[in-house]
């Protein structure tokens, strides 16, 4: 094969990124103006079943961070990285991602709407940041799973940024809460 046979598939894989690479910078980039721009309300509500709003949000982060490492390795099962028998890999997969997904949406909620970006101290700008690119990386993965033709490394690549972004979430809150706080529900 001559190089320009090659360039015209490499040309149609990086036009189909196109859209979900734009709309995740849009939604990340929409969220960090949303967190800097909207007065923090300091108003926070709370989901039953938790002692406050902090202990809620420590506790879903922690149950996505969970669920995000379902995630990886039903991931490596699906991309046959580890050897496993049935089909239960494709369901997990899917079904760990949606509800990984759902529990961030009340902590997301809660930080943009009560407490605004932050970026006077490291720790919460880091979250901040981490926070806007998770969801935009979200969208970009998610807009790029029914596109045929894109190169073998793009769901790999976005997943593992989607994971590695919520891990850093976890890392700058509830982590950070845990041990310097403690465990509360």
């Amino acid at each position: 094969m001559s190089h320009t046979q090659v360039a015209p598939q490499h040309r149609g894989a990086v036009a189909l990124l196109v859209i979900p690479v734009l709309a995740g910078g849009l939604v990340a980039a929409a969220l960090g103006v949303y967190g800097e721009l909207h007065p923090p309300t300091g108003f926070a509500f709370g989901l039953a079943g938790f002692s406050g709003p902090l202990a809620m949000k420590v506790w879903l982060t922690t149950l996505a961070a969970l669920l995000a490492i379902v995630q990886v390795f039903s991931a490596f099962a699906i991309w046959g990285r580890i050897p496993v028998r049935g089909s239960w890999p494709g369901p997990v997969h899917r079904w760990s991602g949606r509800l990984a997904f759902l529990a961030t949406v009340p902590v997301a909620f809660h930080c943009l709407y009560a407490v605004g970006a932050r970026y006077d101290d490291p720790r919460v700008m880091f979250h901040s940041i981490f926070g806007c690119l998770f969801y935009g990386v979200f969208v970009t993965k998610m807009l790029s799973l029914p596109k045929r033709g894109l190169p073998g490394w793009v769901l790999p690549v976005a997943g593992g940024l989607v994971f590695t972004l919520l891990i850093g979430l976890w890392l700058t809150s509830s982590f950070w809460f845990f041990t310097t706080i403690g465990v509360q529900f």
